[in-house]
């Protein structure tokens, strides 16, 4: 593994961990506002965020590459209705498909088909992250302004359940 992949890699690790910072943050956004299900729909998605951190950590360590931690900072986000967290999800998400592509392709250029390989993964999840982002943007834009609709999509957000990723490293 190059310096550079190694180095892409444990920014990664840090850009994972401040997306779980950040669906933290609004899961406690959503708490404040009595939106249980909303709040339980990104507390999930934090704990996604935290998995695909640890993916990479292991993936690194696998390799004997050594892990290095680097600060996260907190999330500054403010949110003038219900909505807008969920249309930050979104462009979130496309920033961090873009940080992927980013590794995935300094991966091909060197020839470190074992990281495209381990990446290749991250980008069919980066797929769904940004069509389930997509899909409760439309839901909440259908549903949210009526108050029946939104206690509803509250409803069926909570029962979103965590499942671990299925990614086998080697």
């Amino acid at each position: 593994m190059t310096e550079n992949i190694y180095n892409l890699l444990n920014e990664q690790i840090q850009k994972e961990l401040y997306s779980a910072y950040l669906y933290l943050d609004m899961a406690n956004y959503y708490n404040d506002q009595n939106l249980a299900g909303f709040e339980n729909w990104f507390y999930v998605q934090a704990q996604e965020e935290r998995d695909h951190a640890m993916l990479i950590r292991t993936y690194l360590q696998n390799n004997d590459q050594k892990v290095v931690l680097l600060p996260i900072e907190a999330p500054n986000e403010t949110y003038g209705d219900y909505g807008a967290p969920l249309l930050r999800t979104l462009s979130h998400e496309k920033e961090v498909t873009a940080s992927i592509y980013n590794i995935f392709d300094a991966a091909q250029q060197e020839k470190d088909f074992r990281t495209v390989e381990f990446l290749n993964w991250f980008i069919k999840e980066q797929g769904e992250e940004e069509k389930n982002a997509t899909d409760l943007i439309q839901k909440y834009k259908l549903f949210g302004s009526d108050p029946r609709g939104l206690y509803l999509l509250d409803q069926e957000l909570k029962a979103r359940t965590y499942a671990p990723p299925t990614l086998v490293l080697e």
